[in-house]
């Protein structure tokens, strides 16, 4: 049985994991990376101290299975999807930090697009919102603030990637630049109907086209690494895709109405739509879900921008409590929140407000408060924000969802994982593997290069899930999402 070296660079951290083509892990290592904030609402990341955490973990993992190693068949490779670096052409070296997809530094640039009306054009060739999460407006910052980028991408001295594109052109010594579909599409530059670098909207973007990578197939071949002289014989990257889509297919969403829901920094929902896409006028996003092959298969998203975080703000910003576990059994210590609720805008919110403007706030503070009411009310955030979202999705796709996929980290906690439930009123099925992203991309290279014939027979490999049924009643369901919305409307106010 092949093995599979899946590369995962989320936005905190850089993982190397040995898959077995069945989804068992049999080695991993893991490097985090700082997170930098040089202004209020700007994320930036060390492009450099990413590639170098990369060669760390794989070749950790590498390291420890040299007699295993002729049985790696293939590297594949996930990440934060709309993150972006500008990088130099020769050395493969970034000439500015990344660009978070948190980053809000593209607001004014938006707003001006907004106004100016091109929200049309953008939406019905991208399937995207105008928002700076996504790539371009991050883009035309850097190119309207930086005139030495702007002349080295004008000159074609320098490079414009998402993180996949990046760490590959590293990883083959600048022999191949590309990215996927996935990943192309969640930049604004990209004709998700044709599948090309989109010249129009290139020219609204002022981005140079000739700077753009290849766009490649998730499951097409992506050239081969020895990951900086680490191997003796390089092995073939073979399995490329954004994290979010990823996991979707790690879930073996193949029929049209399955979806997902990924627990993380934020949370992404996408729901399988097909081999041809759909757009909607009410914010929710068209997606690519993958391509393999000659077919891409379409999906719609709803974003929510702040999930898990906001416990993690709650412990580290708040000092609610040493971890999260604790924050989760200070929640558990009542029956609900007592009317406080947490509404996590800390940058914007997502589906279906796509509110830039809005900022985080606690409402409902009374003098019988305390932190246990505010633990639930940042479990409850999460939850009613994914409930919205599907609300929005289902709205959309025209049939109720029989029932919700869950991964990541967070589906550790079975009290939020039943309140998701009772909150979205589906049924949950919540996978107990924390590497769902990277099992997606290796799926895909075991694809890509014949260790497994069709996506079909991945239904046949093991599931390891929880199942939560909703225990609450629709009456509650709408006093809840009631109260919900009159707090995001004092925030958004």
């Amino acid at each position: 049985m092949p093995l599979i070296l899946a590369l995962d660079q989320s936005t905190s951290a850089t993982k190397a994991l040995l898959f077995e083509t069945d989804g068992r892990v049999v080695d991993r290592e893991s490097r985090d990376h700082a997170q930098h904030y040089p202004r209020p609402g700007w994320v930036e990341h060390d492009a450099e101290e990413i590639w170098q955490n990369t060669l760390a973990a794989a070749g950790q993992v590498l390291g420890r299975q040299q007699s295993r190693q002729g049985e790696i068949a293939a590297v594949s490779l996930t990440n934060q999807r709309e993150t972006i670096v500008v990088f130099d052409r020769s050395t493969g070296r970034p000439l500015h930090p990344a660009i978070v997809w948190q980053c809000r530094r593209g607001d004014e640039v938006c707003r001006e697009y907004l106004a100016a009306g091109r929200e049309e054009l953008i939406h019905e060739k991208t399937g995207l919102t105008i928002d700076a999460y996504f790539s371009a407006s991050k883009l035309q910052w850097l190119v309207r603030n930086n005139p030495v980028i702007r002349a080295r991408l004008r000159d074609g001295s320098a490079l414009i990637g998402t993180i996949d594109a990046y760490l590959i052109y590293r990883l083959t010594e600048g022999r191949v630049f590309a990215t996927d579909t996935t990943n192309a599409s969640r930049t604004l530059l990209f004709d998700i109907k044709r599948l090309a670098w989109d010249e129009e909207l290139c020219a609204v973007w002022d981005v140079q086209m000739a700077a753009l990578p290849e766009v490649r197939a998730a499951s097409a071949r992506f050239g081969s690494t020895d990951f900086a002289g680490q191997l003796s014989v390089p092995l073939p990257i073979c399995g490329v895709i954004g994290d979010s889509q990823a996991s979707l297919f790690a879930h073996r969403c193949f029929s049209a109405g399955d979806v997902k829901v990924t627990f993380g920094t934020g949370s992404s929902l996408l729901v399988n739509i097909g081999p041809a896409p759909r757009f909607s006028p009410k914010g929710v996003l068209t997606a690519i879900a993958w391509t393999h092959g000659e077919t891409t298969t379409y999906a719609m998203e709803g974003i929510v921008i702040a999930s898990a975080s906001t416990l993690t703000w709650l412990r580290d910003q708040l000092g609610l409590a040493r971890d999260v576990p604790e924050i989760e059994q200070l929640a558990l210590q009542v029956p609900d929140s007592a009317g406080v609720h947490l509404v996590p805008a800390f940058t914007g919110l997502g589906l279906p407000y796509w509110n830039a403007e809005a900022r985080a706030a606690i409402t409902g503070l009374t003098p019988l408060t305390d932190r246990r009411h505010i633990a639930r009310a940042g479990f409850e955030s999460i939850a009613l924000q994914i409930g919205e979202a599907l609300a929005a999705i289902q709205a959309e796709v025209g049939t109720t969802i029989e029932t919700l996929h869950g991964d990541g980290g967070p589906t550790a906690s079975r009290f939020l994982m039943q309140l998701t439930a009772d909150l979205t009123g589906a049924p949950l099925r919540a996978s107990q593997n924390p590497n769902f992203s990277p099992l997606g991309a290796a799926w895909l290279g075991a694809l890509g290069i014949g260790a497994v014939k069709a996506p079909a027979d991945l239904l046949a490999m093991p599931r390891d899930e929880g199942r939560f049924t909703p225990s609450a009643d629709a009456v509650w369901r709408a006093a809840r999402f009631a109260a919900w919305r009159r707090a995001v409307r004092q925030t958004c106010a």
